[in-house]
């Protein structure tokens, strides 16, 4: 039997995919296009659509631990259950759902819901599963680089509570941890929640200080305009994602992004490092690694 990742050619699922091929795990690749990613040796591409259930049975079928991500679409919730649903078909009892941080507190924002609504699924029909709630991505600014390097402003209205921004590969060591704790265990395990955070919370002025270091010039936050966040984004993308991201701005600039105390020692016993920092992630970007 093996491990099923979805969304295998994305940030996330492709740095899971290697991790559990690198433990010599047996791994199934869910991918909507053959040969659309070169994959590790050992890594079998599975064709499939998760809204597609025919093509999902056939997916599942075979596997004992499912790795569940959706992107945020309109339909993502038809989607997360559908899969989720499924694997209950076929007896899966090992599953690490990939949520958000706070998604029963962002009550307003159209995907942190959604992802809640997904957990409480899971929750009610006790499914043996891990719930992975990750913070804001570093890597989401890669998006901005360009912009913070051509202009000299960081353009992110994350404001001032703090956010505990984590780097993409730390959540992917995270979930590759859990994929291979469930998978090899002798039964099901109980389910657990484990949020996501990185080593320290961020601020926009914060942020763009970092910048200013790397970079050996003056790099400004751009502000909280939310309005004009979402007029930026509606410039190349649709605008119901644009009225999303601005919603969960606010939220950010409300609440922040950050967990109790003493977990980020416990994500740093779980994978054995420790957890990379926005400056190291700022580093490395701006030196083109």
């Amino acid at each position: 039997m093996s491990i099923l990742v979805t969304g295998a050619t994305g940030t996330i699922g492709s740095l899971i995919t290697q991790g559990l091929a690198d433990a010599g795990a047996e791994v199934k690749a869910l991918v909507r296009q053959a040969g659309k990613r070169r994959f590790p040796a050992g890594v079998t591409e599975v064709v499939a659509d998760l809204t597609e259930v025919a093509s999902m049975r056939a997916a599942l079928s075979s596997v004992r631990t499912l790795f569940l991500i959706n992107a945020v679409t309109p339909d993502e919730v038809t989607q997360a259950l559908i899969a989720l649903n499924l694997a209950r078909e076929a007896g899966i009892e090992r599953i690490v759902y990939l949520s958000v941080i706070h998604a029963d507190k962002f009550t307003d924002v159209p995907h942190f819901t959604g992802k809640h609504t997904v957990e409480r699924m899971i929750e009610s029909h006790d499914m043996p599963a891990t719930i992975l709630r990750p913070a804001y991505f570093m890597q989401n600014d890669r998006m901005v680089q360009q912009t913070i390097e051509n202009y000299s402003v960081y353009p992110m209205p994350i404001g001032s509570a703090g956010v505990s921004m984590i780097d993409a590969r730390d959540i992917a060591d995270v979930a590759v941890a859990e994929l291979l704790r469930r998978d090899r265990a002798s039964s099901a395990q109980a389910r657990v929640t484990l949020e996501l955070i990185g080593p320290q919370p961020l601020t926009g002025a914060s942020v763009a200080k970092i910048w200013s270091s790397a970079l050996g010039r003056e790099i400004l936050y751009g502000g909280d305009d939310l309005a004009a966040f979402e007029g930026q984004l509606t410039s190349y993308s649709p605008t119901w994602l644009a009225y999303d991201m601005r919603l969960m701005m606010a939220g950010i600039q409300a609440f922040g992004m950050q967990a109790a105390e003493g977990t980020v020692e416990h994500l740093q016993t779980l994978i054995g490092h420790p957890l990379r920092t926005y400056a190291d992630f700022v580093r490395e970007s701006v030196a083109g690694v």
